[in-house]
């Protein structure tokens, strides 16, 4: 299917200074698919503003081809790693700003919430998201084989950004955390 064909198409960005992550997806109705998942290798750079110019292309490329509707980040987490956090800031700041140069609206997740919409509770690991993920979307193990964690955490922020646009706006919080109540509540979701 062609990015035309989408009614909407949302882009996910896992920011990093090494790996960013990065998945599309395309809506039509209640239908989602994966468009394209994947990362954006930084570590071949060592001076940093060099990975921040890389992430600004890559970024701009990536919106340029499959014009998204919206652009949905991981807000960086506090750590205790001043210098991490700082340059963690960058690489986001960049990759809106690629979305901002091509007048892309952007939304920011905290991982916990990211983690809650995907798999029922926040905190869960990457490995259940990816796994959540894979059910949810039909993915094969072809598709994820040899791609980070950091192609399915971004694809989680696109999903998750899904979910809070398409859920009603006086709608209450369903279930009580558990696994069990996710699946009760959300038999779509599950696969």
């Amino acid at each position: 299917m062609s990015v035309s064909q989408y009614q909407r198409i949302i882009i996910g960005i896992d920011p990093g200074t090494n790996l960013m992550g990065y998945g599309v997806v395309g809506v039509n109705g209640k239908k989602v698919e994966v468009i394209t998942l994947g990362v954006i290798q930084l570590n071949r750079f060592e001076d940093h503003y060099l990975r921040l110019r890389r992430i600004f292309e890559r970024v701009t490329a990536l919106v340029d081809q499959y014009k998204p509707d919206e652009m949905a980040l991981e807000a960086p987490f506090f750590g205790k790693n001043v210098q991490s956090m700082l340059k963690l800031g960058r690489a986001q700041g960049v990759a809106m700003a690629a979305a901002l140069e091509r007048d892309v609206p952007i939304a920011e997740y905290e991982p916990r919430k990211v983690k809650q919409a995907i798999t029922g509770t926040g905190g869960a690991s990457k490995e259940q998201v990816r796994e959540m993920l894979r059910r949810t979307l039909n993915l094969s193990d072809v598709t994820l084989e040899g791609l980070p964690l950091d192609a399915t955490d971004a694809l989680a922020v696109a999903m998750c950004h899904y979910y809070e646009i398409t859920r009603p706006a006086a709608a209450p919080r369903k279930g009580g955390g558990s696994w069990a109540d996710f699946v009760k509540h959300n038999p779509d979701r599950v696969k």
